[in-house]
């Protein structure tokens, strides 16, 4: 037992008695969701006449492409009424947008398979639109791209079902950086339960908004009341929650500024007062510092404790000399040189004096040629004493260099995450995978 039927074949087939007349056409099919397994067909909508019917899987004899045999005489001629948690396959999937989880974007699902398997029929792959372009702009499109239906979110956007799979869903496992580029290339309604799903995760919610590009970032705040804005810019990096109240109306910067965090408050209104193209408004406030008497090991206790601060900022520890409640910058000791150093060593011996550094109205173009002639992952920003302000890191510098319509490319495959989930292509029926 291994047939298996596309949904675009079966779709207004007739439906067919036990004495060979013709009673109806299959009009959808009806599957019930069941976690991580293949959805179950449990039924049938009919058009007899001018009426879409139930017609439940049991009174189904048989079931091919060519027709669609009834088990019994008698149907049901109520009107069809969606019940709770069904999904229609033609109606909800068919034609929509679903997330490919394996190359991270929205396609649109073009053929389903539905394959026969011991407890029933199951949807079991899904056929996916094409990139390619039409064939010879005649408006033909190239075969489905066919792949496990596992390796999909299907029925983004859709809020019927969206209690049912919310539990299984996959959006909350991939990286930030996946899931703004999903947002980006949204609708309304499929970013809205995006949004949903990561809202769940305070922390990865906050991380994407940060990966966001402005305009996008900008249009799905806006959409947030004052005190949710709040909520997500006060588990932003406070230069990020920074560029994201200075790209909200006038209106709205106050009172998303009163609702923060008297701590993340504080250091947003510190950056908004540079300017946001200088390296005052693109440093972070966090810096790891470290008395310059220290010794390595110490040095390095520091780090293994700097669990709040970004990881691309422990690059380097700043060595610093305190002048009242100042630190003045001293030198600085990367990470790698602090790890092959004797631990009971002076910080002393293994620091770089006089260390780059910038002032904090340099233009971020100066601070990226610096970065990129000296080789550096952070550079610390200072003030015309030397004491330090703010660091800025690599990708804090290529999120502003990079030009804007090298950002907006189609993005690169996924190869990898695909080898990893076993998603590779394969001819249509070349199955390893049976089991459900």
């Amino acid at each position: 037992m291994d047939r298996a039927l596309w949904l675009s074949r079966l779709l207004r087939r007739p439906l067919v008695g036990r004495g060979g007349a013709v009673v109806g056409r299959l009009s959808d099919v009806i599957v019930r969701l069941r976690g991580r397994d293949y959805p179950l067909v449990t039924g049938l909508v009919v058009l007899i006449g001018k009426h879409q019917v139930f017609l439940p899987v049991e009174q189904v004899a048989s079931f091919d492409a060519d027709r669609i045999g009834l088990a019994s005489e008698v149907v049901d001629l109520r009107p069809f009424e969606r019940r709770e948690g069904e999904v229609l396959l033609r109606a909800d999937v068919l034609g929509h947008r679903v997330v490919d989880v394996a190359d991270v974007e929205l396609v649109r699902a073009q053929d389903i398979e539905l394959r026969e398997r011991p407890d029933g029929w199951v949807v079991d792959r899904l056929g996916t639109q094409s990139h390619r372009p039409r064939l010879f702009g005649l408006g033909a499109t190239a075969e489905p791209r066919w792949r496990d239906w596992r390796s999909f979110e299907p029925l983004i956007g859709h809020s019927q079902s969206a209690r049912v799979r919310r539990p299984f869903g996959r959006l909350g496992r991939l990286k930030p950086a996946d899931l703004a580029d999903l947002l980006e290339n949204a609708d309304r309604g499929e970013s809205h339960e995006i949004l949903a799903t990561v809202h769940a995760d305070p922390e990865l919610e906050a991380d994407v908004f940060e990966e966001l590009e402005p305009d996008s970032q900008t249009r799905l705040l806006a959409e947030k009341d004052d005190a949710g804005i709040a909520a997500v810019l006060a588990r932003m990096r406070a230069d990020d929650a920074a560029d994201a109240i200075n790209d909200l109306p006038q209106r709205r910067r106050q009172p998303v500024l009163d609702a923060l965090p008297a701590g993340q408050r504080t250091k947003v209104l510190t950056l908004l007062g540079f300017n946001p193209a200088s390296a005052g408004g693109l440093m972070a406030l966090d810096v790891l510092a470290a008395p310059v008497d220290s010794t390595v090991a110490q040095a390095l206790d520091l780090v293994r404790g700097a669990r709040a601060l970004q990881p691309e900022a422990l690059t380097s520890v700043y060595l610093v000399e305190a002048v009242g409640q100042e630190r003045r910058l001293i030198g600085t000791a990367t990470l790698v040189a602090l790890l092959q150093a004797d631990p009971g060593a002076a910080v002393r011996q293994v620091m770089v004096t006089q260390p780059v550094r910038v002032l904090p109205d340099t233009d971020v173009e100066d601070v990226a040629l610096l970065m990129t002639d000296y080789n550096l992952l952070t550079v610390p920003v200072v003030d015309e004493q030397e004491r330090v302000l703010g660091v800025i890191t690599v990708d804090d510098i290529l999120e502003t260099v990079i030009p804007e319509d090298w950002r907006r490319r189609e993005p690169a495959p996924h190869p990898t995450r695909r080898a990893e989930h076993g998603q590779a292509d394969g001819p249509p029926y070349d199955r390893t995978d049976q089991g459900a």
